[in-house]
């Protein structure tokens, strides 16, 4: 891990573990869906799931809700403007020092960027809850560009925006297919942490 300068998070399911929030997220999709499309919330999520699974055979990599609600025909602005007016993840999280101190260390080593699909209002909410806002230099949502990941063109524009080389940055994410996949063919080095007790352990290959 010799000549890693940045490190660049996702944020749900890596720096905390919440069925809650997960539940409310899929649940709001699940409602939109069907409002869009007519049908009830159990065929909207259905639907949601079929799509998904048609996506990754066709493609052989995990789809994401993002992608699945694209391929539906469905806006993601405005199926975003659901998720900030629906989703209350406030209840389902709590500030763990041990994250926060990881960041904290971490940080006074590398810089430290967030690289998410949920948009600028909830991740906000999130780390506020969490007690890690503060702890990234910058924070990439689903709203600069309105194209969820994996995307090269906006992988690009992030190394652009952090003044660094795919070589310099290691990516950490829960999920290898939609975190990791590309940048690591793009030439970064990934940390593949499915908990937070794995998160906990990534200064063990940083050091």
């Amino acid at each position: 891990m010799s000549g890693i300068r940045a490190l660049v998070f996702d944020l749900d399911g890596t720096l905390y573990d919440s069925e809650g929030v997960g539940r409310q997220i899929d649940a709001s999709a699940m409602g939109h869906v069907a409002a869009v499309r007519g049908i009830s919330p159990e065929e909207a999520r259905l639907l949601i799931r079929e799509t998904r699974e048609k996506i990754a055979a066709r493609t052989g990599r995990t789809a994401s809700l993002s992608h699945a609600c694209l391929e539906l025909g469905i806006d993601l602005r405005e199926l975003h403007r659901h998720f900030g007016a629906e989703i209350e993840p406030e209840p389902f999280l709590g500030r763990d020092e041990r994250v926060v101190e990881l960041l904290r260390r971490l940080g006074e080593r590398y810089d430290l960027h967030i690289y998410t699909n949920n948009n600028r209002l909830l991740s906000s909410r999130i780390m506020t809850a969490l007690g890690v806002d503060g702890c990234f230099r910058r924070v990439f949502t689903i709203e600069d560009s309105w194209r969820p990941k994996p995307d090269r063109q906006v992988l690009e524009e992030i190394f652009r925006e952090i003044g660094q080389e795919p070589s310099h940055c290691l990516f950490v994410g829960d999920r290898y297919d939609i975190d990791l996949r590309l940048p690591e063919e793009l030439g970064c080095r990934v940390f593949h942490s499915r908990t937070v007790d794995e998160l906990l352990t990534i200064e063990t290959i940083l050091a």
